[in-house]
């Protein structure tokens, strides 16, 4: 093999290498640093490590019934959905949902929102995370909805959202969930699938 594959004239060049087969290791084969999907990732005993914080490509969240992050990579083991000024024109609840190769999946979460306002109420969910139980089309949310890993494809998630004005309240909910495979998509969406988006943005964060 050439050795000008693997010598190029910033570095190391031509060989990515995977979680199995780091591309730049010491004396164990498995233990290292390789590159995927425009990642440096490390890999400790054959797995990948990655501690990197990585953001999605914000979407606005002005159109359609539902707003989809795919091709979440598989080492991936916290992920954070950002809210901005997020609106949907009726009043139906807000579900966050998980998806694997298989794609996304509407049953098997135990989830509750609770809306603190002037009249404080709480809902329970199966078909999704539940992120918003009382919600108004006159107004917006922000905040911040976080799941982890916590293992064999069950994902825990928490979060905060807070309505656009004084009485909006804030809802704050949790919930569980056990994939059928590896998580590698998210959906945002409404309990009713037809309330369409019309005002924010979107966006995730995730990490390994």
């Amino acid at each position: 093999v050439s050795q000008s594959r693997y010598w190029g004239s910033t570095g190391i060049s031509g060989v990515d290498g995977s979680a199995g087969t780091p591309a730049l290791i010491g004396s164990d084969a498995d233990t290292g640093i390789f590159v995927s999907a425009g990642q440096v990732s490390a890999s400790l005993n054959g797995t990948a490590a990655n501690t990197a914080l990585v953001s999605g490509t914000a979407q606005n969240s002005t159109s359609g019934t539902s707003i989809d992050f795919t091709g979440i990579p598989s080492w991936v083991k916290r992920v954070t959905v950002m809210f901005s000024g997020v609106s949907t024109s009726g009043t139906s609840n807000w579900l966050l949902q998980l998806g694997d190769s298989g794609g996304v999946e509407n049953t098997g979460y135990v989830s509750s929102a609770n809306t603190f306002s002037s009249s404080p109420s709480t809902t329970a969910f199966t078909t999704g995370y539940g992120l918003l139980n009382v919600v108004s089309a006159a107004l917006s949310y922000s905040g911040l909805a976080t799941i982890c890993l916590l293992g064999s494809n069950t994902w825990v998630q928490s979060g905060l959202l807070n309505g656009s004005t004084a009485g909006g309240g804030n809802s704050i909910f949790s919930g569980t969930k056990t994939l059928s495979a590896t998580l590698d998509r998210i959906r945002i969406t409404t309990v009713n699938g037809t309330d369409t988006f019309d005002a924010g943005t979107i966006n995730i964060l995730y990490e390994g």
